[in-house]
């Protein structure tokens, strides 16, 4: 097995391992929340959620991008130092920006005063950002995933602990913003303690034009991503309620916030694979068609389930209070599916060095396409018309990063669709079978998400069992190796 191949399994398997343990515990501990506290919280959270995130992305400068892509060759202790006191100075100034302007802009705007008090605390985060960026990029550099999992892992699961014994004991919406809060605390010294670095007194002009000239266009990025996946936060939170807000969420949580999460198992690992062989273009296209195989094959089973069975599952596992929730769910369901077709493409561009590029193409979709969907969405059909509009962007999505593709590293959509015909061919029998079984037979909406399941996986064993065994056969020589 090849050296490049070794980084790829073992970057999967301790990924898997903190998505399982990190994420997926991170998800959990929402849907507990969910069920103990009222759609009006998590809608005052969304609320918070839309202000931070967007200073979060000017915060950040992309230096943490920089430094990943940026080649060995070309990479000084210098851009380290300049980095670390960079990001530290300017998220001093955007936390004090927070406080004193953004806070109370955002209570008046919302008409929510509350929003004055939860915004400075959830602001607190923004200061650990910059500190910890260079541990992280010097992790990921290395390809210490096991490292970085063991730091997500404990910090994850010890905050959601946490906000878990707040909420049991009346915290209310607080028990969801000091969630993400702890998160950030307990990282920080976890990450200085697995690389041992300590910033020098050290800032470079020239470093600083360097990394601040790639990472200024994935800040853009970064902007043009937070527009697409925040203005309908923004728009229904203003021109509807907190209520409908909250159900919004989690429809989001269920679907594409689960899908993100996923996702990074893979675009962790292979963003500074694709920077390290950008030069090498038949490697990226195997490695993405790769990518986008395996990650739909997970991913897009689980959203047929909850097209299928989005009503039951909502009234049984959360009450009938989150009824809202049941349409927009299996709207976004669905754009998730679309999603996961070029659910690594910004990743591969940027790894390529094409960060500018990558910003472009961000930038068009959320002006020229995503802002007048959502817009005419929620003013005239509320959350469900922001689903469809979720929807319309990700065909769009599609349609776009395949022009790219091809350009790029030359793969044709015939490709693409080959590369995803076992998964699309099993989720259509999967999707079938459940809305004959549930709809028409009225069949226990448990014993239907069994069956759809097992129909999708007998499906793909019947079709490359041979390469998954093949897959799994590789990995157990990868971790036979590291035990050696």
């Amino acid at each position: 097995m090849t050296s490049q191949k070794k980084n790829i399994l073992s970057g999967v398997f301790w990924n898997s391992v903190q998505v399982l343990i990190n994420k997926s515990f991170a998800f959990i501990i929402k849907l507990v929340l969910a069920r103990i506290l009222f759609p009006e919280e998590f809608g005052l959270v969304g609320m918070a959620v839309v202000f931070t995130s967007f200073v979060g992305i000017f915060n950040d400068l992309g230096f943490g991008a920089a430094l990943i892509q940026k080649k060995e060759t070309k990479l000084k202790e210098a851009h380290f130092n300049t980095a670390f006191w960079t990001g530290v100075i300017w998220s001093l100034i955007i936390f004090q920006l927070m406080v004193f302007v953004v806070s109370p802009f955002a209570a008046s705007f919302y008409d929510e005063p509350i929003l004055a008090q939860i915004i400075p605390v959830l602001s607190l985060s923004i200061l650990s950002g910059p500190i910890n960026l260079v541990h992280k990029a010097k992790l990921y550099r290395s390809l210490k995933f096991k490292q970085i999992a063991f730091i997500e892992n404990v910090s994850s699961v010890t905050s959601g602990v946490f906000a878990l014994v707040l909420a049991l004991m009346g915290a209310g919406v607080w028990s969801l913003v000091l969630n993400s809060l702890t998160t950030f605390i307990i990282a920080v010294p976890l990450y200085f303690r697995a690389t041992y670095w300590l910033p020098k007194f050290q800032w470079s002009e020239k470093a600083f034009k360097e990394i601040f000239g790639f990472g200024v266009y994935t800040m853009g990025t970064g902007l043009a991503n937070n527009v697409i996946n925040k203005v309908d936060y923004l728009l229904i939170g203003k021109l509807l309620s907190a209520s409908a807000l909250g159900a919004y969420t989690l429809a989001f949580v269920l679907t594409d916030t689960f899908r993100s999460q996923l996702m990074s198992i893979m675009n962790k690992v292979m963003y500074p694979i694709y920077g390290k062989t950008q030069d090498d273009k038949s490697s990226m296209k195997r490695y993405y068609l790769n990518v986008v195989k395996y990650n739909s094959l997970v991913v897009n089973p689980l959203m047929g389930i909850l097209f299928v069975l989005a009503q039951p599952i909502i009234f049984n596992f959360f009450g009938a209070k989150w009824s809202e929730t049941v349409e927009p769910l299996q709207i976004i369901s669905i754009s998730v599916i679309f999603h996961m077709m070029v659910n690594s493409n910004t990743v591969l561009i940027r790894g390529m060095g094409k960060a500018k590029l990558e910003f472009l193409i961000q930038l068009f979709k959320a002006l020229f396409l995503f802002l007048p969907a959502i817009s005419i969405g929620v003013y005239y059909y509320g959350i469900v018309g922001a689903a469809y509009a979720i929807l319309f962007n990700k065909i769009a999505s599609v349609i776009i990063a395949q022009i790219y593709l091809k350009k790029l590293v030359d793969i044709s959509f015939g490709e693409l669709l080959d590369s995803l015909k076992v998964t699309l061919l099993s989720l259509l029998v999967s999707i079938s079978m459940g809305e004959f079984l549930f709809h028409y037979l009225n069949l226990n909406f448990v014993i239907t998400g069994i069956l759809m399941l097992a129909s999708y996986l007998i499906i793909v064993w019947m079709m490359m069992g041979s390469e998954l065994k093949a897959q799994y056969s590789e990995i157990r020589m990868k971790k036979s190796f590291s035990y050696k």
